[in-house]
């Protein structure tokens, strides 16, 4: 439980740098700090469950293109899950948005920085 929660948390300083930096990716839910943190954590919670339901899916059904790219093709899974958050959050009614594909490469490779940097800091127990 601590270690969905330190995931968490991680997740939700990666959206918010991702958020901070790059004009493309936007969470306009009022102007009330409580409700943007509310919205914030809501988003990373459906982040993590796509990386944590989706992305192995994916990555194992686009195997070949890995190897072939020599990882590289990490980028595209990555931003295909951004992009798949921002539609989930839509339909949640939630106010996060990725605008366009090359937004999501960018933001997808700002969030897997951001959240190695994160989870070096934050405790993991397993």
């Amino acid at each position: 439980m601590t270690n969905f929660v330190v995931k968490t948390l991680a997740n939700a300083a990666a959206l918010a740098v991702a958020i901070w930096l790059l004009a493309g990716i936007t969470l306009d839910d009022g102007s009330s700090l409580g409700r943007r943190t509310l919205t914030l954590l809501l988003v990373a919670l459906v982040f993590g469950l796509v990386n944590f339901i989706v992305k192995p899916v994916v990555k194992l059904f686009s195997l070949p293109l890995f190897v072939l790219t020599l990882g590289l093709f990490t980028l595209v899974v990555n931003a295909l899950m951004l992009m798949l958050t921002s539609w989930l959050a839509e339909q949640l009614d939630l106010s996060f948005h990725v605008d366009g594909f090359w937004t999501a490469v960018l933001g997808g490779l700002i969030i897997s920085v951001v959240s190695w940097a994160v989870n070096l800091v934050l405790p993991d127990k397993n």
